[in-house]
């Protein structure tokens, strides 16, 4: 294949990968609620970046950067949402000020 066409293919996957999790953080943060979120499952996702990025050895390469360790830096931003919003008490439960 032309390496043309894999340089440009490479782009797809370091664009699409960061932006479809942006977009779950982004509903996260402003939706307030958790609710259905599995932070294990992002978790997991975030291990498996890194060890992708690790595995194709182009540690240069601005699409591994961007669409492997960018999303993998996103993907533990929603585990850590997730599990603080899981610590903090339900609204209903916060004392009310006088």
């Amino acid at each position: 294949m032309h390496p043309t066409v894999v340089e440009v293919s490479g782009y797809i996957p370091a664009v699409v990968i960061p932006v479809a999790t942006a977009i779950q953080l982004v509903s996260l943060l402003r939706s307030g609620t958790t609710a259905g979120v599995n932070w294990m499952s992002w978790f997991l996702f975030g291990v498996a970046n890194i060890g992708l990025y690790i595995y194709t050895e182009k540690y240069t390469s601005i699409q591994s950067i961007t669409g492997l360790l960018g999303s993998a830096a996103l993907d533990f931003a929603i585990v850590a949402v997730v599990l603080c919003e899981r610590r903090s008490p339900p609204a209903e439960d916060l004392p009310t000020p006088h």
